[in-house]
């Protein structure tokens, strides 16, 4: 098929972006549909009385990825907005007067593993080598693979590859290996936390989450995380791309096997070829009629999701003290938390909390002596979401955070937004209101997680934290490029 194509996106989050970038780079004709009025996916931003608040977001993990995905049009990040690394990167609460900073410096991690653990500096040097292999090899290979099918991945040099980096084997007992001191495991298990299950679940390859952490470090884009989405608008706009804004797909119409048309609010689009950026789940299930679906709702049913979030958008009319940039708030029990999200679903009995204060960074987003606060608390998918719980939740973490950080909160709110389930669900069709897609365990990772590829459709295929290589924002535009040169090859044949 011609070059000149007629490419439709839909959705206009990292993955989306990427993909429209890419094809239209190699000369088709992209149009990107995106539901909202503000490009970016959850990567959106909310501005209030002159506080700035990114909505999704908020960690800068695997600076890499993105510098190989400007690289690509000739571009640095540098190019587009200023990327400081933090140090501490992040701080863990364990209660009141006890917390842990990160340093960015190794030699100094390993001092504060030996003050907990005398010896484990040995041990997390051996580690973090195995992790640092992890990535490499994660990276430069498994990352880029559509896993239409499992044939992809038998050679005898990628089953040697699963077995060093421990394809099958959990986290928490590859932790343990090296590691006793109950707060250095939590340290080490807390970034799989994104990846959405617990470290019994999650397979030991993804320790590379931990040299992206410790190694590689926690960065922030001064102006916020939105500064990312503008910068990939302009690139895709430099390549021609057409974003279209508050213009939501209702359907695809499918003839002969084919997409045809895309009917949204705006009127139809004919298409010569689709990519679904959008909600894996929600295209699938809503937008395609039932004989051309590549699963049942069974299915999807079936399926772990990571978690969804209640979060809090919070400006207040004065500074606060002694918390960092990223705090995350361990004062109770990860393991009952866990539970109450994955093995019992139900609003957690004593949760922990993640709080980032980007005006301790970023003056920018905050009026001058005023602070900006973001809460988060995990939660399972598919819950009741009331006005009633999302508060009695905003005071059980308020009690706890007032207490450990010693000073008041409540009372100096200029700004105060929730958002949680019910919104994720109609901003972003969101399957059960989850906020980070499928877990990523050993049953839902490469060909295992819902296929790239629509199976009875000749010119669809999926991208996003639903498929390829996961959730994440450093995935999710993997997966956009990988999406884009699958699209080249069927366009070209």
């Amino acid at each position: 098929m011609h070059s000149k194509s007629q490419v439709h996106v839909i959705g206009s989050g990292f993955a989306g972006l990427a993909a429209a970038a890419v094809l239209a780079k190699k000369g088709y004709q992209v149009t990107i549909l995106e539901k909202n009025e503000q490009p970016g996916g959850r990567a959106r931003i909310w501005e209030s009385e002159g506080f700035k608040f990114d909505m999704g977001p908020s960690w800068y993990w695997m600076p890499d990825v993105f510098e190989n995905y400007f690289a690509l049009f000739g571009k640095k990040v540098c190019d587009f907005y200023e990327l400081r690394r933090l140090d501490p990167g992040y701080r863990v609460y364990f209660g009141e007067k006890e917390w842990m900073d990160i340093p960015a410096n190794m030699q100094e991690l390993e001092a504060l593993f030996e003050s907990y653990e005398p010896g484990s500096s040995a041990g997390l040097r051996k580690f973090m080598e195995q992790a640092a292999y992890k990535y490499k090899t994660a990276m430069s290979d498994y990352v880029f693979r559509p896993s239409h099918s499992i044939t992809e991945f038998i050679d005898f040099k990628m089953m040697l590859e699963s077995l060093r980096i421990h394809m099958l084997k959990p986290m928490s007992k590859h932790v343990r290996q090296y590691f006793t001191h109950p707060k250095l495991i939590q340290l080490l298990e807390f970034p799989v936390l994104f990846l959405g299950a617990t470290a019994q679940k999650i397979p030991a390859m993804y320790s590379l989450m931990n040299h992206a952490d410790l190694a590689m470090g926690t960065w922030y884009p001064i102006g916020g995380m939105y500064e990312i989405v503008e910068a990939m608008v302009k690139i895709a706009e430099e390549q021609g791309v057409k974003i279209m804004l508050n213009t939501e797909v209702k359907s695809i119409d499918i003839v002969a096997g084919k997409a045809r048309k895309l009917i949204t609010n705006k009127g139809e689009f004919t298409t010569d070829f689709v990519v679904a950026a959008g909600d894996y789940q929600h295209i699938e299930q809503n937008l395609i009629a039932p004989e051309y679906r590549n699963y049942s709702s069974a299915y999807w049913e079936s399926r772990t999701l990571s978690p969804s979030s209640l979060l809090f958008y919070v400006g207040l009319d004065r500074t606060i003290e002694g918390i960092l940039h990223h705090n995350l708030f361990f004062d109770e029990d990860l393991d009952q938390h866990a539970k109450e999200i994955y093995t019992e679903p139900q609003w957690p009995s004593k949760p922990l909390f993640y709080v980032s204060c980007v005006s301790k960074t970023d003056v920018s987003s905050a009026p001058e002596g005023k602070e900006n606060l973001f809460f988060l608390i995990p939660l399972a998918p598919g819950l009741e979401d009331t006005e009633a719980l999302r508060e009695q939740y905003y005071h059980i973490m308020m009690d706890r955070f007032e207490k450990i950080t010693v000073q008041k909160i409540r009372g100096h709110e200029l700004v105060k937004r929730s958002y949680a389930m019910n919104d994720f669900s109609a901003d972003y069709h969101s399957y059960k209101g989850n906020a980070y897609g499928l877990a990523n365990t050993l049953s839902q990772t490469a060909f295992f997680k819902p296929a790239m590829r629509a199976k009875k459709i000749k010119n669809l295929l999926f991208t996003g934290q639903l498929t390829v290589p996961g959730p994440g924002v450093p995935p999710s535009l993997i997966s956009g490029q990988v999406v884009a040169q699958e699209t080249d090859k069927l366009l070209r044949k």
